[in-house]
């Protein structure tokens, strides 16, 4: 017979146990030092453990869209919800439709529900529009309010568009779109462009505009005298005058504020929508002291878009040379373009805050909402309720944990001991996993994610009784402890893989179909599955290997849980041989 290689483990081999084990108590100082190094040393609570806040949302009925409330719209505006205030840090909000055109937000304890409140009914309507004209934030006086009306004269001839002696009013900053607006850099778009009368042939008056062109003229002047008398100083005044513009049409022409008041713009029609941005971030800039920035990166088409546009307006003269980035009708930056911007890049700079910043970057990446909505009712959620609920299935969850050990002391004696450490392991790296969830990435536990780990202690348990079983069997078969451990590892192994796996991709599809509290209990019994496995490789089956090469199991124990006479085992494997006859008798 052959020789086994050198150096090569056969499949009885006893390894190196203890590496493992050193191992797994070495991530457990770490997670539970992590956990006492954070400073919290309690799981983040759920809105139904904790309590918090509850808004009621209304769909309204915009102009010019009388179907606009319908179900594929409310779920739309569901979905960006939950993404806007789960990009808050808030990853146990409850966001459901509550009839045909309401939807009810809840916000856990701990989560600025005013930041959460402007989060969640912001419809992020984004537009780059050229800048026209721009002026102090002041309501000025119409240039043409105090203009006297020009007296009919019967003289044939006379020049009706003179008026170099009329009276003049205040006169904003910058040029604005009237009938004589100026001439240098890009032309004004058509909706705002004052025809120019053409000269007869005959060289007798003007020829008169047509209807065409004095519709253009009349809306010019009535851009003009709201641009005159728009007020940016005081936050009812700029709220008025955002909701103004954000129900304009995007191929209308408006007037807006700035986040601040300080200036206030006449706006070109919307060159380039805010759905062709494809994500949003916030980043601090040090160059020309930006500070706080938001970088944009834009789709294919939306990046081609930006960079015509800014080509177009670079060659123009200031300050027609800048566009405005407007967000549900107010003037988050305005920007100058002193050269085309290609590679579907940009960035909005306007003095922000980091939070600010933040929410800003937040509601681009997640989209604009479907619908205009308005809060209708803001109350504060009590945890009273959640707290008995959370009591009763504490004590529920404890009484069948007593079960289990008692069930297991008395059927597996010495190896119960086996089980109530492992399930300490699994109890220790799930509970300070959870803290620094709540920490990392704001998991929040709730009623069903305390289901979902009191389940976890069946699974985990069921996992030791196929590895404890699969070493019985073997002893049955008439093999000392020792084999039978790493015989049975095997096929346990299969076993146990196949039972988690099935666990976890149910977890998975629950996770990833369902929403709100429900998403709790698939993330603990997901979490909770994969320290199964990690728990029974690298802490039961090296635990086993170490104790069955101590006297009290490996002798087969009546307290053992292994007893060979108890388990009703066959005469070791080595007496059932037959002799193997010798080849050549020999004579007496």
């Amino acid at each position: 017979m052959a020789a086994p290689k050198k150096g090569r483990r056969s499949p009885g081999a006893q390894g190196r146990p203890g590496r493992a084990l050193v191992g797994i108590l070495v991530a457990m100082v770490a997670l539970v030092g992590g956990m006492f190094l954070s400073g919290n040393t309690t799981p983040r609570l759920g809105i139904d453990l904790a309590g918090g806040t509850s808004f009621t949302l209304e769909a309204k009925n915009e102009p010019g869209k009388p179907n606009a409330i319908n179900k594929a719209n409310m779920d739309t505006a569901v979905n960006i919800m939950e993404r806007r205030v789960n990009g808050l840090g808030v990853s146990e909000a409850e966001v459901q439709t509550q009839g045909r055109k309401h939807i009810i937000v809840n916000i856990p304890k701990g989560t600025d529900a005013k930041q959460a409140r402007k989060q969640v009914g912001t419809t992020a309507k984004l537009g780059f529009r050229p800048v026209l004209s721009i002026g102090d934030g002041k309501p000025t006086k119409d240039p043409g309010a105090d203009k006297p009306k020009p007296k009919p004269t019967p003289t044939k001839g006379a020049d009706k568009g003179d008026n170099k002696d009329q009276p003049k009013g205040d006169e904003p900053t910058s040029p604005t779109p009237t009938a004589s607006s100026t001439t240098q850099g890009r032309a004004l778009p058509s909706a705002l462009k004052a025809p120019t009368p053409k000269p007869s042939p005959t060289g007798d008056a003007p020829t008169k505009p047509s209807k065409e062109q004095a519709d253009q003229v009349k809306k010019a002047e009535e851009l003009q005298k709201q641009f005159a008398a728009l007020d940016c100083t005081t936050p009812k005044a700029r709220a008025a005058a955002s909701q103004q513009a954000a129900t304009r049409p995007n191929t209308e022409p408006i007037v807006a504020c700035d986040r601040k008041g300080e200036a206030k713009f006449i706006l070109a029609p919307v060159q380039l929508e805010g759905k062709h941005v494809e994500d949003a971030s916030a980043v601090y800039s040090t160059q020309g002291g930006s500070g706080w920035i938001v970088q944009l990166d834009f789709d294919g088409k939306g990046g081609k878009q930006f960079g015509k546009i800014t080509g177009e307006l670079a060659k123009q003269q200031p300050p027609q040379n800048q566009f405005g980035i407007v967000l549900d009708g107010e003037v988050a930056s305005n920007a100058e373009v002193s050269f085309a911007i290609k590679g579907g890049k940009a960035e909005i700079s306007g003095s922000f805050e980091q939070q600010e910043a933040d929410d800003l970057a937040n509601i681009l990446s997640y989209g604009s909402l479907p619908l205009t909505f308005d809060i209708v009712d803001e109350t504060t959620v009590s945890s009273a309720l959640g707290e008995e609920q959370l009591n009763a299935g504490l004590i529920a969850g404890g009484i069948g944990l007593v079960l289990v050990i008692l069930y297991m002391g008395i059927y597996y004696r010495g190896l119960a001991l086996v089980a109530i450490a492992s399930l300490g392991v699994s109890a220790i790296l799930t509970y300070s996993l959870m803290v620094l969830l709540g920490e990392a990435i704001q998991f929040a536990l709730n009623l069903p994610a305390v289901c979902g780990a009191i389940v976890a202690i069946g699974i985990t348990a069921d996992s030791f009784i196929v590895y404890f079983e699969r070493v019985r069997d073997e002893i049955r078969e008439g093999r000392t402890l020792r084999p039978a451990v790493q015989r049975g590892w095997p096929r346990a192994r299969r076993t146990i893989l196949v039972s988690d796996f099935v666990s976890f991709l149910a977890a998975a599809v629950l996770f990833i179909v369902t929403v709100g509290k429900v998403q709790g209990f698939a993330f603990t019994l997901g979490l909770t599955t994969l320290l199964d496995v990690v728990v029974v490789f690298f802490f039961t089956k090296p635990l086993m290997t170490i104790l069955a090469t101590r006297p009290f199991f490996a002798s087969g124990h009546p307290w053992s849980g292994l007893d060979p006479k108890r388990l009703g085992a066959k005469p070791p494997l080595r007496s059932r041989r037959r002799p193997i006859a010798p080849a050549d008798t020999k004579e007496a």
